[in-house]
């Protein structure tokens, strides 16, 4: 009876401390770590992410951003944090599938080291071409390059950026031999095309559609499985009957693994209430995305099959960042 007593104690005392820790938390600002340098697409999400968990929390949310070696420092880092719901990664497809699927000796592992909090937002890649080159079309676009085998010259943000990555899956799936060519990020390799110097780069659409827009570059194809709505007279890749592919730049919040559940419980609803929030959403469609909605018993298995389907392709058509 008194062994009984005794560890019935002992779960009451464990389960007033887990529910003290769900009502104490956050009792100091959360730090949102960013992996890569302050000013493009994935910070500014970031800030806009901080501001709303600021709001509901009413506690500062703060953003730090950690960028080297692509991304590998700052998610290094939040992935030996201290596992107590205030320092937090803002990932993605990026960070937890390209770099799990390019790279051999990754310092971290993204189903072991870290916990899914949320899923934020998706978006589409656009195949865009000089507005000179001749064609208006991914058909006629195929043609031309198969006419001029090692001859055309797709560019990326970089080697192992999503555009390298994707781009080199496409051309290859479509029989293309074609010439890539990195840039040091998107806006050196969007002024050479500008410049007529660049034939074609798939793009995130938030960075590409204004170039679209003005008539300055022609759009071919979006890779997600709808048409967007800011280029709604672009059909998809799947939809010019040519190639099979489908493809989203997502984000997602993380924290280490090893987090307490009720902490964990607390930033999924909150990020599940950002998710609802017509002005987050506003904006997030405005750059020509759409909110992600994952229930949380999915966040692992989704994750999981993005890293296994994204690996299978790299390896299959010998993606490489050498």
């Amino acid at each position: 009876m008194g062994s009984f007593l005794r560890h019935a104690g002992c779960v009451l005392v464990c389960l007033s401390g887990v529910t003290a820790l769900a009502q104490e938390y956050p009792a100091r600002p959360i730090r949102l770590i960013v992996p890569i340098g302050a000013g493009g697409g994935t910070d500014i999400l970031a800030r806009h992410v901080a501001q709303k968990l600021g709001e509901r929390f009413r506690q500062a949310a703060i953003v730090e951003n950690r960028p080297g070696a692509g991304s590998l420092i700052g998610t290094e880092y939040v992935a030996k944090a201290a596992p107590d719901g205030y320092t937090l990664l803002v990932g993605g497809i990026f960070n937890m599938v390209m770099n799990r699927a390019l790279l051999k000796d990754l310092p971290y592992e993204p189903l072991r080291d870290f916990v899914p909090l949320g899923y934020i937002s998706a978006y589409p890649f656009v195949l865009v071409a000089r507005a000179d080159l001749p064609g208006s079309s991914l058909q006629e676009l195929v043609q031309y390059a198969k006419e001029r085998p090692g001859k055309l010259t797709y560019g990326s943000a970089g080697l192992g950026t999503l555009q390298h990555v994707w781009g080199t899956i496409l051309f290859k799936s479509l029989g293309l031999d074609m010439v890539h060519v990195p840039f040091k990020g998107a806006p050196a390799a969007h002024q050479e095309m500008l410049a007529g110097r660049l034939d074609v780069m798939l793009d995130n659409l938030s960075a590409a559609k204004h170039h679209v827009q003005a008539g300055r570059l022609k759009a071919l194809a979006v890779s997600s499985a709808g048409r967007s709505p800011q280029l709604d007279g672009v059909p998809t890749l799947n939809e010019t009957g040519l190639v099979s592919f489908e493809g989203e730049s997502w984000f997602a919040l993380f924290a280490p693994a090893g987090t307490p559940g009720p902490v964990l419980a607390t930033l999924r609803s909150a990020l599940a209430g950002i998710n609802r929030d017509a002005e987050f959403a506003g904006r997030v469609e405005r750059d020509g995305g759409r909110v992600l909605v994952i229930p949380p018993e999915r966040h692992v298995a989704f994750l999981r099959e993005e890293i296994e389907r994204w690996s299978s392709l790299v390896t299959r058509y010998d993606v490489t960042v050498d």
